[in-house]
């Protein structure tokens, strides 16, 4: 099979970190995972809101191969200090352990234990190398990472995971393109389900769906659209006619703490706690994005925006995101890149302002790439706090963008001179499965 520049180098690489920790990946399989770049709504799936983005090249590769035992064995190039981590299947550490608490191994030990949990009965081991060049917030490290070793195991074990037949808006059939072998799962959104929950039930972060949803569904060339009430998904091509850009993913340098960490573990308790007061006070809703109807909005407001400003300004956000959502659905469709990057902005604003999620960082990349002509719209990405911004730029003002960052990010924030990048990224698959190359 022949190897895009960038897997052939990681297929270097990763045989390289193989031979220096004596693991035997000779002959096994390479599986890339992607990151993601959200489009809209940020922090919007804990809130039941709709979802649209793309998956993007800045992956994790892993190799690996089954060793015969019921031994896993993983090694990390970008975690060199953790060793090999290496666990006996259906014996790891306890969930939320302080012993692991600030090592990579934590998630591998997640899903062993999530899935043995939910029935899963493994019996056949792996030896495993990867690496990968997400930067730490923002793009979906964590999902990109679980997704990888999920899928893996299973590939190992003989769990099939079917194809989804998803809907394309356009004559091209699409089809996630998943392996296949003995046990079958019912559905793969319990991919979704199974890494959300090694996030959530064993490590403590309480993200959402979002990141997961994206990575493993992520089509090249295609925004992929989430419905989260018959939880489907639909393929959206950006209309014909749509001027040329690309997607830059501004690393601020800068590395987010776990989201249990984080702003993101207040702001979804703050959102589940207003929705909790909306219940009693006879609100017929699930989730903040149930407020959709302008009546009902204003009336919350007049109601608790005084005594529950703080609550409101996130509802605020979720509200007003959701309107933008399905003006930037149809300005997608319809080709007008200008409009999607004007409401990308102003999503942004949104995230600083009355969702409060934003990091100083993530705000100067920002603030310097928004004077640059050709600049369509930026804003943070991710969980917040620290990690990534992302700007959507006419690709003649590419360099430009780069230039201005170069020029003034180091200035503003030379803690982080020698660590920050502008990455040009590709719409790709969310998950390739190479054999035969190692």
């Amino acid at each position: 099979m022949e190897l895009a520049r960038e897997d052939q180098a990681a297929v270097e690489k990763l045989r390289q970190l193989a031979k220096e920790n004596q693991i035997d990946i000779a002959g096994g399989k390479l599986r890339r995972t992607s990151s993601r770049f959200c489009l809209g709504v940020e922090h919007g799936d804990y809130n039941g809101t709709e979802l649209f983005g793309v998956g993007t090249d800045r992956f994790i590769w892993m190799a690996y191969k089954p060793n015969g035992t019921k031994k896993v064995r993983l090694f990390s190039g970008n975690f060199p200090a953790d060793g090999v981590v290496e666990y006996t299947i259906g014996n790891v550490p306890a969930p939320k352990s302080a012993a692991i608490a600030d090592t990579w191994g934590r998630f591998p030990y997640g899903i062993d234990y999530i899935l043995k949990r939910e029935g899963f009965q493994l019996k056949q081991g792996i030896d495993a190398v990867l690496f990968g060049n997400i930067p730490g917030g923002g793009m979906s490290r964590s999902a990109s990472l679980c997704i990888n070793l999920i899928l893996s195991l299973f590939d190992a074990n003989g769990v099939e995971v079917p194809s989804l037949k998803c809907q394309v808006s356009s004559a091209e059939d699409a089809t996630s393109k998943l392996q296949t072998s003995n046990f079958k799962l019912q559905t793969p959104m319990q991919i979704v389900d199974l890494a959300q929950a090694v996030e959530n039930d064993y490590i403590g972060s309480p993200c959402g769906k979002l990141d997961q949803t994206m990575v493993l569904f992520a089509k090249e060339g295609m925004g992929t659209y989430y419905n989260p009430q018959d939880r489907s998904i639909e393929y959206v091509p950006i209309g014909k006619g749509a001027i040329d850009f690309r997607i830059v993913v501004l690393d601020t340098g800068t590395d987010r703490p776990g989201l249990e960490k984080a702003t993101y573990a207040v702001r979804r308790r703050q959102c589940e706690e207003l929705v909790g007061i909306l219940q009693k006070a006879g609100y017929k809703i699930t989730c903040l994005a149930d407020v959709k109807d302008e009546a009902m909005y204003k009336k919350i407001l007049d109601q608790f925006g005084r005594s529950h400003a703080d609550l409101c300004d996130r509802l605020n956000y979720i509200y007003h995101a959701q309107q933008r959502f399905y003006q930037m659905m149809d300005a997608w469709r319809s080709g007008d890149v200008e409009k999607v990057g004007a409401i990308f902005r102003q999503d942004g604003l949104g995230l600083r302002d009355d969702y409060k999620i934003s990091g100083p960082e993530l705000e100067t990349m920002c603030d310097v790439v928004r004077t640059v002509p050709g600049v369509l719209g930026e804003r943070m990405l991710g969980g917040g706090d620290k990690g990534a911004s992302g700007a959507l730029v006419r690709a003649e003002s590419v360099e430009a963008v780069k230039q201005a960052v170069d020029a003034a990010y180091p200035r503003s924030r030379p803690a982080f001179a020698n660590k920050y990048a502008a990455h040009v990224c590709k719409v790709v698959d969310g998950v390739r499965l190479y054999e035969g190359v190692l």
